[in-house]
């Protein structure tokens, strides 16, 4: 059944998820928060590797598992058979979308690649995440995060000058590759939807750090400048970094003349207003370490909440430096719903971060947890039109996996389960 409750901005399209760990996962969990019906496939031996990044051995007790697959149905099933290739092959006949992120030609030679699927279903959408691409010299190597980090530059540039090399602090080039892939999606879906032709969207971790370099990128080709480390101030602009006070750190944003202005009234020092070494943003990006010393001495007076309190006053764009428990305590995080919480069968009350995209009409929604390893196996393939006697092949010989508790409809003699998914709340 597609997840429960108000229907989403993409409530009927059926996308089915050949993904594992983050990457991919990302991207068809953000389809899923949207409203469309997500089958992730994993294999029967454990399935997603994320399972087994727990505190214990057992598979359905993972946290990240749950925050990569919220709002997607589970079928297991093992592609090294030929019985459950042939699966696959039906379910992606009805599908609108394919999201995979293995080695570009690995699925290729299982007859599952997008030339063998699209004449199968010639509207299918078809979303390939890898390391490097699927053309290139490296298109057939691995790739991680961290190998994408640097080597797309963003390693260079981060931390703190004359510091060891730094990778941002989050998994940035899988989070954007699996962000990029469902912008490619749904752009490559708005074209079938007016030409009734499906395509092949192809994006990579190395492609999405490169994508974030922005700033630095435009730099590099203006003037030849490569860019290096500058801990969290700004290229362009100053004052605009974290600064140190009296109990903690302040981040503050005076990056344009009038906040520039209004952070020296805030501060009660007209000779820092009127010192020609700061009179505008090119000399205070000349004298950008002096600067940012003379700010230190007088933040460094009263304690960060004062100062916040002051800098809103005078409408300088500021804010504390959060640790993630503070984070989820912030009242503006909690007042738009960036946390809330589903009853996983296993794990109890599980929470989760929000949406960050608020639709007005066919708001996203976090509707249920991950799905426990073929939870929803029968219950798809009996939508695929599989008969239950087939399906029972297909689990006594091991290709197949399912959950003793599932719910199949239309099945006679079969019970309800206790996995029925709960409304979030914030």
């Amino acid at each position: 059944m597609p997840i429960p409750g108000p229907p989403g901005a993409l409530t009927g399209v059926r996308v089915l998820d050949l993904t594992q760990v983050m990457a991919g996962a990302y991207c068809s969990m953000l389809l899923a928060d949207m409203g469309a019906d997500v089958v992730k496939v994993e294999r029967p031996d454990g399935g997603d590797d994320t399972r087994r990044m727990s505190r214990g051995p057992d598979v359905e007790l993972s946290p990240a598992f749950n925050a990569m697959n919220r709002n997607k149905r589970g079928l297991a099933v093992d592609l090294k058979d030929p019985r459950g290739v042939d699966v696959v092959r039906r379910l992606a006949r009805d599908a609108d979308v394919l999201v995979e992120n293995f080695r570009p030609g690995m699925l290729d030679r299982l007859g599952l690649g997008h030339q063998a699927l699209r004449k199968l279903n010639p509207e299918l959408v078809y979303c390939s995440i890898s390391g490097f691409g699927a053309t290139g010299p490296y298109a057939g190597r691995g790739g991680y995060d961290l190998v994408a980090q640097a080597m797309s530059g963003l390693m260079s540039m981060t931390g703190e000058p004359g510091r060891p090399p730094a990778k941002v602090g989050v998994p940035v080039c899988d989070l954007n590759a699996g962000l990029f892939a469902a912008y490619g999606v749904l752009s490559a879906y708005v074209h079938r939807l007016r030409t009734g032709e499906g395509q092949f969207v192809d994006t990579s971790l190395l492609e999405a750090g490169v994508a974030y370099t922005v700033w630095e990128t435009a730099m590099f080709f203006a003037t030849g400048e490569v860019a290096r480390p500058m801990g969290s101030a700004h290229r362009l602009s100053a004052p605009y970094e974290a600064l140190p006070t009296a109990d903690g750190w302040i981040a503050i944003g005076a990056a344009n003349q009038r906040n520039w202005e209004r952070l020296c009234a805030a501060l009660g020092d007209d000779g820092l207003a009127a010192d020609p070494r700061f009179a505008d943003n090119g000399a205070r990006m000349t004298h950008r370490i002096e600067l940012a010393g003379e700010l230190a001495t007088r933040l460094r007076r009263r304690p960060t909440a004062q100062w916040l309190e002051l800098l809103h006053a005078a409408g300088v764009p500021s804010g504390p430096l959060y640790d993630i428990e503070q984070v989820y305590a912030d009242p503006q995080v909690q007042a738009r719903e960036m946390l809330v919480e589903t009853d996983h069968p296993r794990m109890g009350r599980v929470r989760h971060i929000g949406p960050p995209v608020k639709l007005s009409a066919t708001p996203a929604a976090v509707r249920r947890p991950a799905p426990l390893l073929g939870q929803h196996s029968r219950e798809v393939l009996a939508e695929t039109g599989v008969p239950h006697a087939e399906i029972d092949e297909l689990m006594a010989a091991g290709v197949l996996v399912g959950t003793p508790a599932e719910d199949v409809p239309g099945r006679a003699g079969t019970d309800r389960t206790p996995l029925e998914p709960t409304e979030v709340s914030a």
